[in-house]
């Protein structure tokens, strides 16, 4: 009885996951149409918050000082590095690259402190005096980003509307081609862009990802708080409601990318995992906001988003489940001496568990045309088992947030 509960539960949930994913699929393959607007010079500083970053910093800053835009300066905040890491930032070009050293004890307290330490070192240093809050663009890049060569020419237009507080770009995998770990990895950024991203556009619901997102300084200033990043795990998922509830508009651009990079350990990815669904449910404090200030449609949206860690978990026990009914027919056949099902049986949790590895296998096969349509939708099966990574990272985030853990689980550079 209890199996069948459990069983019949976890297909209702991803019934509902399965018709709210086609609605976004659906709505992400509609075309957003811009009008012309006059441009407007804008000053763009990349911040790089940096913690012995020495294996990835080196790359990541020549390609932002070799970006073909011409108002811009990237400021790279060393939190208490205790590699290279502040000797390879002074090495770079030092007109456009600033460095902002942080020692203890004030170090090491997480991505947003460094973040919101770097923004009001640029006010005081007099680094963006002359420029207004308007005009002045704040991007988040993680030490290991490469930033596409357009990007800045991609984002700017979004800008031009001046109810756009955040734009966030695509996020790729550099190394996707070191194995099939990295390129699940790879798919599953592709998919969340290209799919659910985009579907926000039309529902007022895009979040911010923790490399490249774009802000409007003066929507920044909006938000209340010590600075604009909370200290939650997931600081960019914090970020993105806040300006939504101020009323700003936050965009996804499609045609410029980030590409960082893949943990190539199973280990280390899980590790990661677990910080940001622990992060996810530290995320459950903005539900009252989001209630009192985010327009109807945007906020259910956002509220099952935030709901989705409950839902991992939930849906963690279909497989136990399957199988626990899956071996309790068979036993049972054995004993009548015939099968108690039909093979046909089969195809129910097949269409359940693979349906959509063709939406996604075909999304994927757009942006990256070598591989095929068929081998596209082939990993797309892959990467439906891929997905239960979450299920191990789930409860291991649950567990840390019972026993109190909040440290950051730092991803390894390779």
């Amino acid at each position: 009885m209890i199996t069948e509960l459990l069983l019949w539960s976890s297909i209702t949930l991803i019934i509902m996951a399965g018709c709210y994913n086609t609605s976004l699929f659906l709505l992400s393959r509609r075309r957003i149409r811009r009008s012309r607007t006059d441009r407007r010079d804008r000053f763009y500083v990349f911040l790089l918050a940096c913690l012995n970053e020495e294996k990835v910093l080196s790359e990541s800053l020549a390609r932002i000082t070799s970006l073909p835009a011409r108002n811009f300066m990237a400021l790279v905040i060393d939190d208490g590095s205790d590699d290279r890491t502040f000797q390879i930032a002074r090495a770079a070009d030092p007109t456009l690259v600033r460095v902002h050293r942080r020692t203890p004890p004030n170090c090491r307290k997480g991505k947003g402190a460094a973040l919101n330490d770097g923004v009001r070192h640029l006010r005081e240093s007099g680094l963006l005096a002359g420029h207004d809050p308007a005009d002045v663009v704040l991007c988040v890049v993680d030490a290991d980003g490469r930033l596409d060569p357009h990007v800045v020419q991609s984002v700017d237009p979004y800008f031009d509307d001046p109810r756009t507080g955040a734009v966030q770009v695509c996020v790729r995998m550099y190394n996707r081609h070191l194995g099939l770990l990295a390129r699940m990895q790879d798919m599953e950024f592709v998919v969340y862009g290209d799919v659910f991203q985009s579907a926000r556009r039309y529902i007022g619901s895009v979040g911010m990802g923790g490399n490249g997102q774009f802000m409007r300084l003066s929507a920044l200033d909006t938000l209340d708080g010590d600075g604009p990043w909370s200290d939650s795990l997931t600081e960019d998922l914090d970020l993105g409601v806040r300006l939504i509830a101020k009323g700003w508009t936050n965009q996804h651009c499609t045609t410029a990318a980030v590409s960082q990079q893949a943990v190539l350990s199973l280990r280390r990815l899980i590790r990661q995992r677990s910080r940001w669904f622990q992060g996810h449910l530290q995320s459950a404090g903005l539900v009252p906001l989001i209630l009192r200030d985010v327009p109807t449609k945007a906020a259910v949206d956002l509220l099952y988003h935030l709901s989705s860690p409950v839902l991992i978990l939930l849906t963690s026990l279909l497989p136990l489940s399957f199988l626990v009914a899956f071996g309790a027919t068979t036993v049972a056949s054995v004993q009548v001496g015939h099968p108690l099902v039909s093979p046909m049986w089969l195809l129910g949790p097949y269409l359940l568990s693979f349906t959509a590895a063709y939406a996604y296998g075909f999304v994927y096969a757009k942006r990256e045309r070598e591989l095929g349509l068929v081998r596209s939708v082939l990993l797309a099966h892959v990467f439906v088992f891929y997905g239960y990574i979450w299920f191990a990272a789930g409860w291991w985030g649950f567990w840390r947030m019972l026993t109190g853990q909040r440290g950051w689980l730092k991803t390894a550079r390779t």
